[in-house]
């Protein structure tokens, strides 16, 4: 299990610089062809990409500026492989630019277009075992649409960012030091519109503790959109994970809930997993996460189970095989949806996948 975090780490948010000032360029890739019995009425097959892990290319480095203070940065693209084309459309660093100071004795403090805690508490901490199993497609989507996230692909598109869907421009983020395994975290991310602290804001909080195979965190983040009464509301979420590492095992649990301020939309989510390395190379993992709206979401609901199995050709290439089933319900129409497909035709729906992905 210690093997995939340490890979993900350097995936995802890179190795920090050690040395007196240095800067690592890193990558991730990842392609498969996935089959989906139901989109839009239809059964698909489809050559599609970060889906296990986002395909990513960064630079992250760090100076050492003395007495224990050194200066971080991070710049992170994200692209779709069958086209070479940036993600989102148009950016260069659209996943992650930031500058800022780091102090073992004081904490961290970055600026710039950061994930919120949502990410880096319930996600980076293996609450949510994503990239053990399921990636993109273990992600909530469901019959939600009318959610209305916006700036989002369906209005429900990764709802409760777990996953890092949506960062936070302009913002200025503080990490503490770890203290007796306890972190905490405050974040504030500037709307630009003059005479107001409230249009186009996100505030968001965050603590976790860490012991041994014992980890819990929590986090908290309200994001205010100009689509949403002018910038004065937006879309709240919150949530609390667990994860476990005992008799071979990975045990992880989430709950999440997101909430729209504006037309009072609201989605709870609960996830419970397992994962386990067989020997060196083989990691196996599923889980069961239950989602479910309220009365201004049709009281849908959904259920998906998800399961995955890798094998390492090496430390940094694996091929993978992973599936989804979704089945969904409620008073209104429920089109099982699956994040990262269309939505089914019925109230079933279900992927299996078999991908290559490789990081360096």
């Amino acid at each position: 299990m210690k093997k995939l975090a340490v890979a993900t780490c350097v995936a995802c948010v890179a190795v920090g610089a050690h040395a007196q000032g240095s800067a690592t360029i890193f990558g991730l890739l990842d392609e498969g062809l996935t089959f989906v019995t139901n989109e839009k009425g239809s059964h698909s097959y489809k050559l599609d990409n970060s889906i296990l892990y986002p395909s990513m290319f960064g630079i992250k480095g760090a100076e050492d500026l003395g007495g224990g203070t050194k200066a971080v940065f991070a710049l992170v693209s994200q692209f779709n492989i069958g086209t070479g084309a940036s993600m989102p459309a148009g950016s260069i660093f659209g996943r992650n630019a930031y500058i800022g100071v780091a102090n073992d004795r004081y904490g961290t403090l970055t600026m710039g277009n950061q994930y919120d805690f949502m990410t880096d508490t319930l996600f980076y901490n293996g609450y949510d075992a994503g990239y053990a199993y399921g990636g993109l497609y273990n992600l909530r989507q469901g019959p939600f649409a009318k959610l209305g996230v916006p700036e989002n692909p369906t209005g429900a598109f990764e709802f409760d960012n777990v996953g890092g869907a949506h960062r936070v421009q302009n913002s200025v983020k503080y990490v503490s030091p770890n203290v007796a395994g306890v972190t905490v975290g405050a974040m504030y991310g500037f709307g630009g519109v003059a005479g107001s602290f409230q249009a186009n804001r996100t505030t968001g909080f965050s603590v976790n503790y860490i012991a041994g195979d014992f980890a819990i965190g929590g986090a908290y983040v309200d994001a205010h959109y100009p689509e949403l009464a002018n910038g004065q509301e937006g879309i709240r979420n919150y949530g609390v994970g667990m994860r476990y590492d005992g008799l071979g095992n990975r045990y992880n649990l989430l709950f999440t809930d997101t909430k729209n301020t504006l037309t009072g939309g609201e989605v709870w989510v609960v996830q419970a997993g397992v994962s386990r390395w067989l020997g060196a190379a083989w990691l196996i993992g599923a889980n069961y996460q239950y989602m479910k709206g309220n009365a201004q979401l049709a009281h849908n609901k959904a259920s998906q189970v998800t399961a995955g199995v890798q094998y390492l050709l090496s430390k940094r290439t694996n091929v993978y095989v992973e599936g989804a089933f979704q089945q969904a319900g409620g008073d209104g129409p429920a089109f099982a949806w699956i994040n990262g497909l269309s939505p089914s035709g019925s109230n079933r729906q279900t992927a299996l996948r078999v991908g290559l992905a490789t990081r360096f």
